[in-house]
């Protein structure tokens, strides 16, 4: 069950990911144009293809778009190809698959000993009625208040129509409707017994149907909190909820009724923070230590994120190599769980919203990347931490003074992470906290380069080229010659062959990581 080992966890947009029966689902020739909003194709069928390719990164789990039928054609918005539009939740969406097709997802999944998270949405469902602003209602042929949703048949199932418009109202937030008279969002009226109930007793089913291991909560905010634990409670397995705010307080409530939250608050902080090189790193350290302080489980219970399927590509937002390359370090030296968004590891840089909804088919899932293996290093470099220390997923992160500008310092024993805001030039960092034994031999995981500590077991480093270091003991990788071989540890300080990342950044830092 989930929540009983840490996640590591890949987002998969359904209908981007994989194609199936298409040469094995790599098909980097057919066309997925991001601007129509439309279906390109992808399906559990051809995801199952490409697990391993998620597997060998080191996750072990994966998140997927919301599974059940959304409203068919295309509007002024596009078509529901994301998912979140959904028309009738007990039926499976026809253009990512069949049942028996999300139940060998489900079980492939399994066999590889990986868990299968679901995106579920529950405060609104879509209808292909048209809508009456005026009156304030569906209009339902012959008069009816019937509705074409499944399985909310009627007008009574739903918050009076009123569009929100002041998201500091939190009552109006939780009772008024996203969309607009374009395309309403209809607002489920989850403080009614009776559909409370129905919704109660479809996620069960859900979850048994096809064996989910945890549930992503959509649009988190926009529904009580008290409908939330409950909901939680009849779901039986792992749920972290999408709430987005940029303040710690308000999200604090949140993490009293389910398991975890997307860590917005952290995110808001950490983009413009490694944005540039005037980026406000106290900012990102503030607003973490408040995660510590104001959540039911600290920052633990937090998905760590820098991109996702709702905002631009963070390398859409910079140019420079070696601020993009800090920023996609940070969500695995987190206290929280590690998330990738869909394409992440190939270095996408598409904008806002669907820009940023790519094909990962036309990158033939290249393996060999500099972000896969950037975060196949660093999901391997966690795993060996956990090991090494047992409270190392109980030991809140440190922020410890660097005496230098635009920079920072993270402790997270065994694990010293050094980053830098200040772009594609030399950085330098003076940790005099005794973290490590005096002079002991340490390696940075993204290099596999070896330093060694000062005489009171600190660390003074450079970085030429502003990229950052993940410092861990030697001693802790010699049995994990998969992450640095045992040749390249041996024999003292190091002048080792060129590594990946350095190779990789020395050419992209010249040309601004230009994708």
């Amino acid at each position: 069950m989930i929540g009983e080992r840490v996640l590591f966890t890949r987002t998969i947009i359904t209908d981007r990911f994989a194609l199936a029966d298409k040469d094995n689902g790599i098909a980097p020739t057919v066309p997925c144009d991001t601007a129509a909003r439309d279906y390109c194709g992808g399906s559990w069928r051809g995801a199952i293809d490409h697990l391993d390719y998620i597997k060998q990164m080191g996750f072990d789990a994966v998140w997927i778009s919301p599974v059940y039928s959304n409203i068919e054609g295309t509007t002024s918005y596009g078509s529901g190809y994301h998912g979140y539009w959904p028309q009738d939740i007990y039926s499976v969406n026809q253009h990512f698959g069949s049942v028996d097709d999300l139940k060998n997802l489900s079980s492939a999944l399994h066999e590889r000993d990986m868990f299968l998270m679901i995106d579920v949405v529950v405060n609104h469902v879509l209808t292909t009625l048209p809508l009456n602003v005026t009156a304030s209602s569906f209009e339902a042929p012959h008069n009816s208040s019937a509705t074409d949703i499944t399985p909310f048949a009627d007008m009574d199932d739903f918050h009076p129509l009123c569009f929100i418009v002041d998201y500091n109202n939190q009552t109006e937030v939780e009772q008024c409707w996203l969309g607009d008279a374009t395309l309403p969002y209809a607002d489920v009226d989850t403080e009614d017994p009776n559909v409370v109930g129905t919704l109660n007793r479809w996620i069960q089913d859900v979850v048994s149907n096809f064996s989910v291991d945890g549930l992503r909560l959509s649009t988190v905010k926009f529904v009580s909190p008290q409908f939330w634990q409950d909901f939680t409670r009849e779901a039986g397995v792992f749920t972290i909820g999408e709430v987005m705010s940029n303040d710690t307080n308000y999200t604090s409530g949140y993490t009293q009724v389910m398991n975890a939250v997307l860590d917005y608050p952290t995110w808001y902080a950490l983009v413009p923070a490694f944005q540039s090189p005037e980026g406000n790193l106290s900012a990102l350290t503030t607003v973490v230590t408040q995660s510590q302080q104001l959540y039911a489980s600290g920052a633990f219970m937090t998905g760590s994120f820098l991109d996702n399927h709702d905002q631009a590509r963070f390398k859409h937002l910079v140019s420079d190599a070696a601020l993009a390359a800090n920023a996609a370090v940070w969500p695995f030296i987190h206290d929280g769980i590690p998330i990738i968004y869909n394409g992440q590891e190939q270095g996408l840089s598409g904008g806002y919203p669907p820009a940023n909804h790519e094909a990962i088919w036309a990158t033939r899932y290249n393996n060999e990347s500099a972000e896969y293996l950037a975060f196949k290093n660093l999901n391997r470099a966690r795993k060996i931490s956990m090991a090494a220390n047992t409270y190392f997923l109980t030991t809140p992160m440190q922020f410890l003074e660097t005496n230098t500008n635009n920079t920072l310092a993270i402790w997270k024993p065994p694990m010293l992470t050094l980053l830098t805001n200040a772009g594609s030039t030399s950085a330098r960092w003076n940790v005099s906290h005794k973290l490590f034994k005096p002079h002991q031999h340490i390696v940075d995981v993204l290099t596999c380069t070896v330093h060694v500590a000062d005489e009171r077991g600190g660390v003074t480093v450079e970085s030429p080229a502003g990229l950052p270091k993940v410092f861990m003991p030697v001693k802790t990788l010699e049995d994990s010659p998969d992450l640095c071989p045992v040749s390249d540890l041996s024999g003292g300080l190091p002048t080792r062959s060129i590594s990946w990342w350095v190779a990789t950044c020395v050419v992209t830092c010249f040309l601004l990581w230009i994708a």
